[in-house]
């Protein structure tokens, strides 16, 4: 069986079809091992595994009842994340911008923002600098209690 998958790949690549040079790694990806009722191929590239059996002179094989519940799982999953993505598409505004990147007004707004910040900021520190500033006049004067 594996001469025929081997058979099988050249045949398509004198053809053009498989490129020449993926021959070799096609035909070394898959182990199949034979067991009671036809074989178990293992994916050596992702692990899974799957139920071969000869059906009407063709291979057919199945995925593991572990490698099925896996399988659909993950497909649940990513069906969940397209119906997310796709409903965030359908109800964005026009003018809403996918990319990520802030437009102009969003920018104005946090530079507005950043700049009440820091003025905000600077002025405790100047009241602070006054605050425990000593003046010439008056060595003697208490620092004042913050606590």
């Amino acid at each position: 069986m594996m001469r025929f998958a081997i058979l099988s790949l050249a045949t398509l690549s004198m053809a053009g079809i498989v490129p020449a040079h993926s021959q070799e790694a096609i035909a070394n990806r898959f182990v199949l091992e034979k067991i009671e009722n036809g074989f178990v191929r293992m994916d050596t590239g992702t692990g899974e595994m799957s139920i071969c059996s000869l059906e009407g002179g063709k291979m057919v094989c199945r995925l593991t009842a572990d490698e099925r519940q896996a399988y659909e799982e993950a497909l649940s999953d990513l069906s969940d994340r397209v119906a997310a993505l796709e409903k965030r598409i359908q109800t964005r505004t026009p003018d809403e911008d996918m990319t990520g990147i802030p437009d102009d007004a969003e920018l104005d707004r946090a530079l507005g923002a950043m700049e009440k910040m820091m003025r905000g900021f600077f002025g405790m520190v100047e009241d602070l600098r006054r605050d425990f500033e000593i003046s010439p006049a008056d060595p003697a004067r208490p620092l004042p209690d913050r606590t």
